[in-house]
């Protein structure tokens, strides 16, 4: 902003100068508001809440540092968040194709992804999700997406079997697990699918639950107790991964050894996590959403996949349950909480 000093004494200013001098003053804003449009945008369309996904948001500015853009100084971005309500993720594609982004970036895996397709097929997006994209059909292959599309997928629907392992290994008493999914997740079924056909291999009895919002997971936990579960799965979801201190404290009052994908809910009192790193998977969207306005296409960029894994393990948690944490488990973990 320019400050104009009109002196009082002295010598005045003379009324020519002054009146030159707010001319300038008055085309400021506008030569500032106009380098401001010139910025390429990005639309991040968030599948959940904004306060819950503050670190992967983080994750992406990171990533397109690495690439060499920061918002406010060569890049801008339009946020558009659903707070958990999938089915207003249609809409809120539709105004960042409105506006006419470089690129939309999908926070929230599946629900958004599909959202941000079913909105434009030219518009390039860039993903972080835990189903294979693929078996969804938003690529052509992960070598080669093809299309508009390309991104990171941290396979948390193919680490089910593995959770239901160690699950099994912390609770071998438990013979019967819940396993909870959101039927409002794309993904939903893969996930069912995996668990079915890992259970049939382990020789482990499962019951499938759905809940799509806070009232629904109260009222799953409730059926699970009733039914005689010894032990929960969390699947894989964005509003889920949202609610860490409800299925801390859910997990908690019904005693239920309870594993999910996010340290979160470990940290909030869950008993166990295992899964891919959730902050490393959105950094590197940040790092491809980069590389598309640099001018890359996003069909030639192959889908990332993970190569960090971590398990969190709560022993204050399983004490509380009366569980004794293997040796072998304990020396797989990245982070004990005691």
């Amino acid at each position: 902003m320019m400050y104009l000093y009109v002196s009082t004494h002295g010598t005045p200013m003379r009324r020519r100068e002054f009146i030159a001098g707010l001319g300038i003053a008055a085309t400021l804003p506008l030569q500032a508001r106009a380098q401001k449009s010139t910025l390429p945008v990005i639309g991040i369309l968030g599948a959940p809440s904004p306060e819950t996904y503050v670190q992967n948001v983080a994750a992406v500015h990171q990533g397109l540092k690495e690439a060499g853009y920061v918002e406010g100084m060569n890049v801008a971005i339009e946020y558009r968040w659903a707070d958990g309500q999938y089915d207003r993720l249609p809409g809120l594609a539709s105004e960042l194709v409105e506006k006419r982004v470089a690129a939309i970036v999908t926070i929230g895996g599946a629900p958004s992804t599909v959202a941000a397709k079913n909105a434009t097929s030219t518009i390039p997006i860039v993903f972080t999700m835990t189903a294979d994209p693929v078996q969804l059909g938003l690529v052509a292959s992960l070598n080669r997406p093809g299309g508009n599309i390309t991104g990171v997928t941290i396979l948390g629907v193919a680490l089910e079997a593995k959770r239901l392992e160690i699950l099994h290994e912390l609770a071998p008493a438990a013979k019967l697990i819940a396993v909870l999914v959101n039927p409002k997740n794309p993904q939903a079924e893969i996930q069912t699918r995996e668990l079915m056909a890992a259970s049939h291999i382990a020789g482990q009895e499962i019951i499938l639950l759905k809940a799509g919002n806070n009232q629904e997971i109260d009222a799953a936990f409730e059926a699970l107790a009733d039914r005689g579960a010894g032990a929960v799965i969390i699947g894989q979801d964005t509003f889920f991964n949202s609610q860490p201190a409800q299925f801390a404290t859910l997990s908690q009052r019904y005693a239920k050894p309870t594993i999910s994908p996010w340290r979160e809910h470990v940290v909030a009192g869950m008993l166990i996590s295992y899964g891919a790193s959730i902050a490393d998977g959105y950094r590197q969207a940040g790092l491809y959403a980069g590389r598309v306005l640099a001018g890359e296409k996003p069909a030639n960029l192959p889908i990332v996949q993970p190569t960090k894994f971590e398990m969190v393990i709560n022993l204050k948690t399983a004490k509380a349950l009366g569980l004794s944490v293997p040796p072998s488990l304990l020396a797989q973990s990245d982070e004990v909480i005691e």
